[in-house]
Protein backbone atom coordinates (compact mmCIF):
# COMPACT_ATOMS: atom_id res chain seq x y z
CA UNK A 1 0.00 0.00 0.00
CA UNK A 2 1.19 3.02 -1.19
CA UNK A 3 1.31 6.28 1.88
CA UNK A 4 -0.37 9.40 1.62
CA UNK A 5 2.93 11.24 0.68
CA UNK A 6 3.35 9.15 -2.11
CA UNK A 7 -0.41 8.95 -3.50
CA UNK A 8 0.24 12.30 -4.06
CA UNK A 9 3.70 12.29 -5.28
CA UNK A 10 1.93 10.43 -8.07
CA UNK A 11 -0.79 12.58 -8.31
CA UNK A 12 1.36 15.64 -8.87
CA UNK A 13 3.44 13.26 -11.04
CA UNK A 14 0.55 12.86 -13.36
CA UNK A 15 -0.66 16.08 -12.93
CA UNK A 16 2.46 18.08 -14.17
CA UNK A 17 2.51 14.80 -17.37
CA UNK A 18 -0.92 15.97 -17.80
CA UNK A 19 0.15 19.50 -18.73
CA UNK A 20 3.15 18.79 -20.77
CA UNK A 21 1.01 16.25 -22.56
CA UNK A 22 3.91 13.45 -22.41
CA UNK A 23 2.10 10.96 -24.69
CA UNK A 24 1.74 13.99 -27.63
CA UNK A 25 5.94 14.69 -26.65
CA UNK A 26 6.06 10.92 -27.11
CA UNK A 27 4.41 10.48 -30.26
CA UNK A 28 6.34 13.42 -31.87
CA UNK A 29 9.72 11.76 -30.94
CA UNK A 30 8.69 8.81 -32.23
CA UNK A 31 7.43 10.63 -35.61
CA UNK A 32 10.83 12.53 -35.97
CA UNK A 33 12.85 9.30 -35.55
CA UNK A 34 10.66 7.44 -37.67
CA UNK A 35 10.55 10.43 -40.65
CA UNK A 36 14.70 10.32 -40.56
CA UNK A 37 14.80 6.84 -41.16
CA UNK A 38 12.30 6.22 -43.89
CA UNK A 39 12.37 9.43 -45.71
CA UNK A 40 15.11 12.39 -44.76
CA UNK A 41 17.92 10.21 -44.51
CA UNK A 42 16.83 6.80 -46.40
CA UNK A 43 20.05 6.15 -47.81
CA UNK A 44 21.56 6.30 -44.44
CA UNK A 45 22.49 2.83 -42.39
CA UNK A 46 19.81 2.71 -39.09
CA UNK A 47 22.22 3.06 -37.00
CA UNK A 48 24.16 5.99 -38.12
CA UNK A 49 20.46 7.56 -37.35
CA UNK A 50 19.59 6.17 -34.38
CA UNK A 51 23.14 6.66 -32.70
CA UNK A 52 23.87 10.05 -34.01
CA UNK A 53 24.26 12.44 -31.39
CA UNK A 54 23.14 15.42 -32.83
CA UNK A 55 19.96 14.31 -33.97
CA UNK A 56 19.00 12.88 -30.69
CA UNK A 57 19.96 16.77 -29.55
CA UNK A 58 17.35 17.88 -32.04
CA UNK A 59 14.90 15.78 -30.67
CA UNK A 60 15.27 16.21 -27.31
CA UNK A 61 15.82 20.19 -27.59
CA UNK A 62 11.93 19.84 -30.30
CA UNK A 63 10.69 17.67 -26.84
CA UNK A 64 11.69 20.37 -24.41
CA UNK A 65 10.58 23.24 -25.90
CA UNK A 66 6.92 21.60 -27.13
CA UNK A 67 6.81 20.47 -23.09
CA UNK A 68 7.32 24.07 -22.25
CA UNK A 69 4.88 25.25 -24.72
CA UNK A 70 1.97 23.24 -23.45
CA UNK A 71 2.86 24.79 -19.52
CA UNK A 72 2.49 28.33 -20.66
CA UNK A 73 -0.23 27.61 -23.54
CA UNK A 74 -2.27 26.05 -19.62
CA UNK A 75 -1.06 28.95 -17.81
CA UNK A 76 -2.53 31.26 -20.15
CA UNK A 77 -5.61 29.22 -20.84
CA UNK A 78 -6.49 28.57 -17.21
CA UNK A 79 -9.79 30.61 -16.47
CA UNK A 80 -10.95 29.14 -20.11
CA UNK A 81 -9.54 25.38 -19.76
CA UNK A 82 -12.08 25.48 -16.27
CA UNK A 83 -15.06 25.74 -18.54
CA UNK A 84 -14.01 23.87 -21.12
CA UNK A 85 -12.00 21.00 -19.56
CA UNK A 86 -13.45 21.07 -15.64
CA UNK A 87 -11.87 17.50 -15.06
CA UNK A 88 -8.80 17.89 -16.38
CA UNK A 89 -8.42 21.49 -14.90
CA UNK A 90 -8.52 20.12 -11.73
CA UNK A 91 -6.08 17.40 -11.99
CA UNK A 92 -3.73 19.97 -13.21
CA UNK A 93 -4.17 22.49 -10.56
CA UNK A 94 -2.41 19.39 -8.33
CA UNK A 95 0.29 21.32 -9.25
CA UNK A 96 0.91 24.98 -8.54
CA UNK A 97 1.46 27.97 -11.08
CA UNK A 98 4.71 28.41 -9.89
CA UNK A 99 5.89 25.39 -10.40
CA UNK A 100 4.79 25.05 -13.44
CA UNK A 101 6.04 28.24 -14.49
CA UNK A 102 9.86 27.02 -12.75
CA UNK A 103 9.54 23.87 -15.10
CA UNK A 104 8.83 25.94 -18.01
CA UNK A 105 11.93 27.99 -17.95
CA UNK A 106 13.94 24.81 -16.98
CA UNK A 107 12.68 23.28 -19.86
CA UNK A 108 13.17 26.07 -22.38
CA UNK A 109 17.08 26.06 -20.90
CA UNK A 110 17.19 22.39 -21.62
CA UNK A 111 16.22 22.84 -24.81
CA UNK A 112 18.58 25.97 -25.53
CA UNK A 113 21.32 23.39 -23.96
CA UNK A 114 20.68 20.58 -25.91
CA UNK A 115 20.49 22.47 -29.46
CA UNK A 116 23.97 24.11 -28.34
CA UNK A 117 25.38 20.38 -29.08
CA UNK A 118 24.89 20.83 -32.30
CA UNK A 119 25.27 24.15 -33.34
CA UNK A 120 24.84 28.16 -32.89
CA UNK A 121 22.46 28.21 -35.83
CA UNK A 122 20.49 25.21 -33.50
CA UNK A 123 20.33 27.36 -30.68
CA UNK A 124 19.44 30.18 -32.70
CA UNK A 125 16.61 28.36 -34.21
CA UNK A 126 15.43 26.82 -31.19
CA UNK A 127 15.30 30.46 -29.26
CA UNK A 128 12.82 31.17 -32.10
CA UNK A 129 10.68 28.67 -31.65
CA UNK A 130 10.75 29.20 -27.68
CA UNK A 131 9.88 32.79 -28.54
CA UNK A 132 6.68 31.94 -30.88
CA UNK A 133 5.61 29.27 -28.90
CA UNK A 134 4.83 31.68 -26.17
CA UNK A 135 3.63 34.85 -28.31
CA UNK A 136 1.36 32.45 -29.52
CA UNK A 137 0.06 31.55 -26.43
CA UNK A 138 0.26 35.15 -25.03
CA UNK A 139 -1.44 36.97 -27.98
CA UNK A 140 -2.03 35.28 -31.58
CA UNK A 141 -4.31 32.26 -30.06
CA UNK A 142 -6.96 34.62 -29.65
CA UNK A 143 -7.44 35.74 -33.27
CA UNK A 144 -9.01 34.17 -35.90
CA UNK A 145 -6.87 32.80 -39.07
CA UNK A 146 -3.62 33.99 -37.55
CA UNK A 147 -3.85 31.94 -34.33
CA UNK A 148 -4.76 28.92 -36.22
CA UNK A 149 -2.49 29.35 -38.98
CA UNK A 150 1.10 29.47 -36.48
CA UNK A 151 -0.67 26.89 -34.34
CA UNK A 152 -0.15 24.25 -37.35
CA UNK A 153 3.38 26.15 -38.63
CA UNK A 154 4.43 25.67 -34.56
CA UNK A 155 3.27 21.79 -34.99
CA UNK A 156 5.26 21.24 -37.77
CA UNK A 157 8.53 22.97 -36.62
CA UNK A 158 10.07 19.88 -34.74
CA UNK A 159 9.91 18.10 -37.90
CA UNK A 160 11.53 21.00 -40.00
CA UNK A 161 14.41 21.22 -37.48
CA UNK A 162 15.06 17.21 -38.69
CA UNK A 163 14.58 18.03 -42.41
CA UNK A 164 17.28 21.20 -42.41
CA UNK A 165 19.93 18.97 -40.56
CA UNK A 166 19.91 16.59 -43.28
CA UNK A 167 19.63 18.72 -45.74
CA UNK A 168 16.93 16.78 -47.89
CA UNK A 169 14.85 18.44 -50.50
CA UNK A 170 13.63 15.86 -52.38
CA UNK A 171 9.45 17.24 -53.50
CA UNK A 172 8.01 14.32 -51.84
CA UNK A 173 9.09 15.53 -48.30
CA UNK A 174 7.30 19.08 -48.82
CA UNK A 175 4.35 16.62 -49.54
CA UNK A 176 4.21 14.61 -47.15
CA UNK A 177 4.08 18.29 -45.01
CA UNK A 178 1.63 20.01 -46.59
CA UNK A 179 -0.78 16.97 -45.83
CA UNK A 180 0.56 17.37 -42.40
CA UNK A 181 -0.26 20.73 -42.03
CA UNK A 182 -3.21 20.84 -43.40
CA UNK A 183 -4.75 17.73 -41.23
CA UNK A 184 -3.14 20.08 -37.98
CA UNK A 185 -4.71 23.01 -39.47
CA UNK A 186 -8.26 21.06 -39.33
CA UNK A 187 -7.53 19.57 -35.88
CA UNK A 188 -7.01 23.16 -34.71
CA UNK A 189 -10.18 24.53 -35.85
CA UNK A 190 -12.24 21.84 -34.24
CA UNK A 191 -10.92 22.13 -31.09
CA UNK A 192 -11.57 25.83 -31.56
CA UNK A 193 -15.42 24.38 -31.98
CA UNK A 194 -14.67 21.93 -29.31
CA UNK A 195 -13.93 25.03 -27.16
CA UNK A 196 -16.09 27.41 -28.29
CA UNK A 197 -18.00 28.00 -25.00
CA UNK A 198 -14.67 29.11 -22.96
CA UNK A 199 -13.38 31.22 -25.88
CA UNK A 200 -16.59 33.11 -25.98
CA UNK A 201 -16.84 33.67 -22.34
CA UNK A 202 -13.12 34.66 -22.22
CA UNK A 203 -13.33 36.55 -25.38
CA UNK A 204 -10.79 34.95 -27.56
CA UNK A 205 -11.85 35.78 -31.01
CA UNK A 206 -11.33 32.51 -32.16
CA UNK A 207 -13.40 31.87 -35.95
CA UNK A 208 -16.19 30.07 -34.44
CA UNK A 209 -16.60 33.01 -32.11
CA UNK A 210 -16.22 35.90 -34.84
CA UNK A 211 -17.93 34.25 -37.48
CA UNK A 212 -20.26 30.85 -36.31
CA UNK A 213 -20.27 27.45 -36.20
CA UNK A 214 -21.57 27.48 -39.76
CA UNK A 215 -18.43 29.18 -41.57
CA UNK A 216 -16.11 26.96 -39.61
CA UNK A 217 -17.88 23.93 -41.17
CA UNK A 218 -17.36 25.43 -44.44
CA UNK A 219 -13.87 26.09 -43.73
CA UNK A 220 -13.37 22.40 -42.62
CA UNK A 221 -14.79 21.35 -45.39
CA UNK A 222 -12.07 23.51 -47.73
CA UNK A 223 -9.67 22.35 -45.73
CA UNK A 224 -10.70 18.56 -46.33
CA UNK A 225 -11.05 18.84 -49.99
CA UNK A 226 -7.90 20.80 -50.27
CA UNK A 227 -5.86 17.66 -48.25
CA UNK A 228 -6.65 15.55 -51.00
CA UNK A 229 -4.44 17.23 -53.29
CA UNK A 230 -1.41 16.06 -51.55
CA UNK A 231 -2.85 12.99 -50.72
CA UNK A 232 -3.83 12.49 -54.96
CA UNK A 233 -0.12 13.57 -55.91
CA UNK A 234 1.47 11.05 -53.08
CA UNK A 235 -0.42 7.83 -54.56
CA UNK A 236 -0.13 8.80 -58.53
CA UNK A 237 3.72 10.83 -58.45
CA UNK A 238 5.71 9.01 -55.82
CA UNK A 239 6.58 5.70 -54.08
CA UNK A 240 5.42 5.18 -51.05
CA UNK A 241 5.19 1.63 -50.90
CA UNK A 242 2.45 -0.13 -48.49
CA UNK A 243 1.50 3.52 -46.84
CA UNK A 244 -0.82 3.83 -49.51
CA UNK A 245 -3.18 1.50 -47.78
CA UNK A 246 -3.34 4.64 -45.12
CA UNK A 247 -3.47 7.83 -47.64
CA UNK A 248 -6.71 5.79 -49.13
CA UNK A 249 -7.88 5.09 -45.58
CA UNK A 250 -7.28 8.88 -44.70
CA UNK A 251 -9.91 9.65 -47.60
CA UNK A 252 -12.36 7.49 -46.50
CA UNK A 253 -11.92 9.07 -42.59
CA UNK A 254 -12.00 12.69 -43.50
CA UNK A 255 -15.46 11.51 -45.71
CA UNK A 256 -16.92 9.58 -42.27
CA UNK A 257 -15.37 12.80 -40.64
CA UNK A 258 -17.21 15.49 -43.33
CA UNK A 259 -20.38 13.57 -43.32
CA UNK A 260 -20.57 13.72 -39.47
CA UNK A 261 -19.37 17.02 -38.83
CA UNK A 262 -22.24 18.48 -40.84
CA UNK A 263 -24.65 16.53 -37.92
CA UNK A 264 -22.69 18.32 -35.46
CA UNK A 265 -23.68 20.62 -32.59
CA UNK A 266 -22.67 19.28 -29.30
CA UNK A 267 -19.40 19.48 -27.41
CA UNK A 268 -19.35 15.84 -27.83
CA UNK A 269 -19.73 15.58 -31.70
CA UNK A 270 -16.42 18.06 -31.87
CA UNK A 271 -14.60 16.07 -29.64
CA UNK A 272 -15.29 12.98 -31.08
CA UNK A 273 -14.63 14.70 -34.79
CA UNK A 274 -11.00 15.57 -32.89
CA UNK A 275 -10.58 12.18 -32.20
CA UNK A 276 -10.73 11.07 -35.64
CA UNK A 277 -8.02 13.75 -36.90
CA UNK A 278 -5.66 12.37 -34.04
CA UNK A 279 -5.98 9.28 -35.25
CA UNK A 280 -5.34 9.68 -38.24
CA UNK A 281 -2.19 12.01 -37.77
CA UNK A 282 -1.18 8.91 -34.82
CA UNK A 283 -1.82 6.44 -37.26
CA UNK A 284 0.09 8.22 -40.06
CA UNK A 285 3.09 8.44 -37.78
CA UNK A 286 3.73 4.41 -37.28
CA UNK A 287 2.19 4.02 -40.76
CA UNK A 288 5.97 5.55 -42.36
CA UNK A 289 6.81 2.18 -41.68
CA UNK A 290 4.98 1.05 -44.74
CA UNK A 291 6.94 3.06 -47.12
CA UNK A 292 9.48 0.48 -47.58
CA UNK A 293 8.91 -2.37 -45.07
CA UNK A 294 12.22 -4.33 -46.57
CA UNK A 295 14.20 -1.26 -45.60
CA UNK A 296 14.31 -1.57 -42.15
CA UNK A 297 15.54 -5.80 -42.01
CA UNK A 298 17.88 -4.86 -44.87
CA UNK A 299 19.18 -1.62 -43.21
CA UNK A 300 19.80 -3.58 -39.75
CA UNK A 301 21.83 -6.45 -41.03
Amino acid sequence: MLSRKQKHFFLKFFSLFSVVRGYNILIIIIAQYLTSVYILAHHLPIRRILFDLNLLMIVLASSAAIAAGYIINSFYDREKDLINRPHKTMLDKLVSQRTKLSAYFILNFLSVVFASYVSFRAVLFFSIYIFAIWYYSHKLKKYPFIGNIVAAVLAVVPFFAVFIYYRNFDLVIFVHATFLFLIISMRELIKDLENLKGDFVQNYRTIPVVYGERTSKRMLTVLAILTLIPIYFLLTRFNIGYMYFYFYGSILALIVFLVFLWFSARKLHYILLHTILRLVIVIGVFSIVLIDVDLLLNRIM
